[in-house]
């Protein structure tokens, strides 16, 4: 019966989200179904944002970052001029794909591997073995095709729908929010990134990130979390096309990720997290000098990508409590939520499930699922409204 129930057709399958108190969570399907995923990818990946890095990350003419969206890779790329560029990242004659590796530099061209087409920084096509044998070729005509680029608070952002609301117009007051608790934003560098598969959905390892139900129920991990800041001023805030959730600092905490606080520095003592429509994460862990980025990228429907982006203040050493967090986000605090993920995308399967309950109430601010049913709402709304 489970194998026919995942067969099923799931493209038109519905979800009454109008009581989140009283009513069904949504769907199981919704985290498995081919249909429904393919609908995701459609969407929303095919027409939302997508963070690529810090503005800081293109320093030099000829620094460029890859980011793929499924089957479709970008190459943004920082030209003499002093601007950042986004291309569709493939050659213009057979299709072969220009960059491979996910950063570098150049110098001062973009050449295919192929057969040594080669583009500069700015998109036109300079070279073209042996075309001058060709009858009416031109190179104007064969330079590398735009993708829309935006630079948001400092963060470099691309999409693939040219007619996408611009980010600053959908995320209304999100960078004010980040400023107040990122004052070091402008002046950050990328120290480390770590690419992590994960066998879950997307949405399921999102929502596992936006409630704090689970914190002192779960692990051992998220209980010393919990424990650096006031849990019970915990508070987690829907907006339009963003969320918040914010803990204030534990003010009694002496130590941190297993190092004395006594002479740490840090941009802020609060735990800071502001996660953008649809997969994207800004936050702060507490007492610690660093930007995390944090992004759940699909893959497939029970397969994604999580990539952990830390950035530190440009200029001084990072400093060692910085240094433990993020360690102890990549080897403890991580692994203890990817095995969370693994394990309810197992059960999502089971018939014994179908749907559950959503934990809302306003008595438990800090350990409401509203911004939960507030996220499925968004992810239901794009693919059936």
């Amino acid at each position: 019966m489970g194998n026919f129930q995942n067969s099923m057709s799931h493209k038109d399958l519905k979800w009454d989200y109008s009581d989140p108190v009283n009513g069904q969570s949504l769907p199981a399907p919704f985290f498995y179904s081919p249909d429904i995923f393919e609908q995701e990818k459609i969407n929303i990946f095919m027409n939302c944002w997508h963070f690529v890095g810090h503005s800081n990350e293109f320093k030099e003419p000829g620094s460029y970052v890859v980011q793929d969206v499924f089957e479709q890779s970008v190459v943004i790329t920082k030209e003499k001029d002093g601007n950042i560029y986004a291309w569709h990242n493939v050659c213009r004659h057979r299709g072969n794909r220009l960059m491979n590796e996910r950063r570098g530099k150049v110098n001062g061209m973009l050449r295919c591997p192929y057969h040594s087409w080669c583009y500069s920084l700015n998109g036109d096509l300079r070279a073209a073995p042996r075309t001058e044998h060709l009858d009416s070729f031109s190179k104007k005509d064969h330079s590398l095709r735009t993708v829309r680029l935006e630079i948001f608070a400092g963060w470099v952002f691309i999409t693939l729908d040219d007619n996408a609301l611009p980010i600053s117009e959908m995320m209304v007051g999100a960078e004010l929010e980040m400023r107040n608790y990122l004052p070091d934003m402008d002046n950050v560098e990328l120290v480390e990134e770590t690419d992590v598969i994960v066998n879950a959905n997307w949405k399921v390892i999102q929502e596992n990130s936006i409630e704090g139900y689970h914190f002192d129920l779960s692990g051992p991990v998220h209980k010393d979390l919990a424990a650096l800041i006031d849990f019970k001023g915990y508070r987690l805030t829907a907006y339009n096309n963003y969320w918040t959730y914010i803990g204030p600092p534990n003010n009694n905490v002496t130590h941190a990720y297993g190092l004395p606080l006594d002479g740490a520095t840090w941009q802020t003592d609060s735990f800071f997290n502001i996660g953008l429509w649809p997969n994207t994460t800004f936050y702060s862990f507490p007492y610690t000098d660093m930007v995390g980025v944090f992004i759940m990228i699909p893959l497939a429907p029970e397969k994604s990508l999580l990539r952990f982006s830390y950035y530190a203040p440009k200029g001084r050493p990072v400093p060692a409590v910085t240094k433990a967090a993020i360690d102890w986000m990549n080897t403890q605090l991580g692994p203890e939520d990817i095995m969370l993920n693994e394990s309810n995308q197992k059960g999502l399967h089971s018939i014994g499930f179908g749907s559950g309950r959503y934990l809302i109430d306003d008595r438990l601010p800090n350990e409401s699922e509203h911004l939960v049913f507030n996220f499925h709402k968004l992810c239901y709304k794009a693919i059936r409204e």
